[in-house]
């Protein structure tokens, strides 16, 4: 038992650790002592100094440049505590974090500027490198001002003590936190010597408020949840660990501290690194991958370059999670989505930094998908670490063309992701999902389908909407996205599934890359035994085809249950129902879709029209991260089926629908 300053702390050690198997006492505080000294300057990312910096071909986006010189010399967003309060007082998230975030990215914009003005480039401008200069300065010092770095919606001041102003004795150690650390951090990296000599002490503010804020509670307390000492792993743990990792390395002078944090750091990165199954995936889904996988290899980056290439980070684990994104890939920007997923990638992701990792690993088919996606512009959204990096890249020669992979099948989170023909987006695409209602950003969504004609998906997850107080609070399923009656999935007895491991899937076939075939026992999702509920959903190649077949073997209704049997599929687009069985979901209003979806293909329905009637209910998206995804509205289609009990008193039937693309 160790003791925090929240009291007692259970400590659960997670085996098979594959940093101390593969570094040993090289990661232990003694070795780092030894190892840090100098870290700085062997960084892929060099001090504003460096001829890297003076390069003509440094690709600054046009955008983040007129955005910068618009913004320049007036006032600075400003976080107030109305802001911060409202958290607590009507569960609104984005009032504070929106006004943090814009602070925040036209700091890095203003960093790129400082750089891209640098003397040493040819033509730059004295007086301007030292304008831009100025308005780092006067971010990162309102940053240093700020009350509370923390979000208002992880800060337990108002649990604690029933106040909704940030506490400055207690300060929260959150993903704010860690993201404001390293963007001072990097900062402070590039721009050191220039700030020394523009505001003498604005160093010494930046490491004493990183010290306080976050090192401090790093080092003194074993309470923080995103640890993973109770065996209990998700990404904020590799995301605030990867941000502390540069907060050490460029900010901490004394080597003791800096080698303690570090070493700190490596064990909670362990620990996540070990939750990480053989085949690489991530129960949080693409989205979660880049903030959380992805934040681990940053950190195995900034570790391997800090010591010399000691701490190489070249593992196996690493391999198998570099594959997971372009596994998910549908087409275009569309990804599989699953938990609190959007159906799209954002505009800020690292794809240099997949890029690097699946060249160095050697893997093509990962190299290949990230150099496709990658814009080559950074995004200050992604955060200064990532812009930095991204600044100074120089993609290296790969094919355009994402692998489209024919078939992936993940049994760890049982995910099926089968294409018609590998190497196009053109034609169908299946994807299933089994799992479990206890997954980190879980959705109640055990058995789902999603179907994507020519690379869009028309059949689908609702995903990600704007996250409140409720949405990680007791009444998360209150929400339409998160519940299993607005996901392609059975509703025996109009039931929803229910939360926990319990409610889980069971594998009775998988895929083969020949079938991409997956078979599912569902009944444990709704708390009956596992094969009262199969769910069998197959793409066949040859004729082009989906087949979604449901059977099911019942038992009577439960209390609160209905008299009927209902399977609902939730679509986008523009659906259109036929009098024999037959409806089409076209991609036309789907905002990412351009103008010639009028002409583009979409997806034809078919079902015994004596085995159910059709039910439509349509969505009103009001939500704007749901309507940037998908348009107006959302379509749900219940099929509905009595449940007329056999001899036993047991209800069973059978249904099946089919998908096939349009002329």
């Amino acid at each position: 038992m160790m003791m925090s300053p929240s009291g007692p702390h259970t400590v659960l050690q997670v085996p098979a650790a594959p940093l101390a198997a593969a570094w040993g006492s090289d990661a232990s505080r003694p070795s780092l002592l030894h190892l840090l000294p100098g870290a700085a300057g062997r960084m892929s990312v060099p001090a504003a100094g460096n001829k890297a910096w003076q390069s003509e071909g440094l690709n600054v986006p046009g955008a983040v440049v007129r955005q910068a010189e618009m913004e320049r010399g007036t006032p600075w967003p400003q976080p107030l505590v109305s802001h911060y309060a409202r958290y607590f007082r009507d569960g609104n998230r984005t009032a504070y974090e929106g006004l943090v975030a814009a602070r925040q990215q036209r700091l890095t914009r203003a960093v790129v500027m400082a750089l891209a003005s640098n003397p040493g480039r040819r033509g730059a401008n004295a007086d301007e490198a030292e304008a831009w200069l100025d308005e780092v300065i006067d971010g990162a010092f309102l940053l240093c001002e700020q009350s509370s770095w923390s979000w208002a919606a992880h800060d337990d001041v108002f649990r604690r003590t029933g106040c909704v102003v940030p506490d400055l004795a207690t300060p929260y150690l959150d993903l704010g936190a860690g993201e404001v650390a390293a963007q001072l951090a990097w900062l402070d990296h590039v721009l050191g010597e220039q700030l020394d000599d523009r505001a003498p002490g604005l160093r010494r503010r930046i490491r004493e408020e990183v010290t306080a804020r976050v090192i401090r509670p790093f080092l003194d307390r074993l309470d923080w949840h995103w640890l993973g000492l109770d065996g209990d792993v998700h990404n904020w743990n590799p995301w605030i660990h990867s941000n502390l990792i540069a907060a050490a390395v460029f900010l901490m002078d004394d080597p003791e501290t800096q080698a303690h944090t570090v070493a700190r750091c490596i064990e909670g990165l362990d620990r996540f690194l070990a939750s990480i199954p053989a085949d690489g995936a991530i129960d949080e889904g693409f989205a979660y991958w880049w903030n959380g996988a992805g934040r681990a290899l940053e950190g195995l980056a900034l570790l391997e370059q800090a010591t010399g290439g000691v701490l190489d980070g070249g593992l196996p684990v690493v391999r198998e999670l570099v594959a997971f994104p372009h596994r998910m890939h549908i087409g275009g920007a569309w990804f599989l989505n699953v938990a609190d997923g959007p159906a799209r990638a954002a505009d800020a992701l690292p794809w240099d930094m997949l890029h690097r990792w699946a060249v160095r690993l050697g893997d093509p088919e990962a190299a290949a998908h990230a150099a496709a996606m990658a814009t080559g512009a950074p995004d200050p959204a992604a955060g200064l670490g990532r812009v930095l990096h991204t600044l100074l890249e120089r993609q290296a020669s790969a094919s355009n063309a994402p692998p489209l992979v024919a078939t992936t099948y993940l049994p760890s989170v049982q995910i099926m992701v089968a294409r018609e023909a590998g190497g196009t987006a053109d034609g169908l695409l299946l994807a299933v999902k089994g799992g479990h209602n206890g997954e980190h950003h879980n959705h109640r969504d055990v058995g789902s389908v999603v179907v994507a004609v020519d690379g869009v998906p028309l059949l689908v997850d609702a995903g990600q909407p704007t996250y409140t107080a409720q949405t990680f609070g007791p009444d998360r399923y209150g929400i339409r996205a998160m519940q299993s009656n607005w996901h392609s999935v059975p509703a025996p007895f109009g039931l929803e599934q229910g939360t926990g491991r319990d409610f889980a899937a069971g594998v009775l076939n998988a895929p083969t890359p020949e079938r991409p075939q997956l078979e599912l026992a569902l009944g444990a999702a709704y708390g009956f035994e596992p094969q009262a509920w199969i769910r069998t959903a197959e793409l066949q190649r040859a004729p082009g085809r989906i087949t979604i077949a449901d059977r099911w073997d019942l038992p009577v209704p439960p209390a609160g249950g209905t008299a009927d049997v209902d399977i609902t599929f939730l679509t986008a687009g523009t659906v259109g129902l036929g009098a024999d069985g037959t409806a089409t979901v076209r991609p036309d209003g789907i905002p990412a879709v351009d103008a010639s979806a009028r002409t583009q293909r979409g997806a034809a329905l078919r079902w015994d029209p004596a085995a159910a009637v059709v039910l439509v209910d349509e969505w009103q998206l009001d939500d704007p991260l749901l309507a940037d995804a998908w348009g107006p509205r959302l379509t749900r289609l219940r099929f509905r089926m009595p449940a007329a009990p056999s001899p036993a008193f047991r209800a069973t039937g059978a249904f099946t629908l089919t998908v096939e693309a349009t002329p």
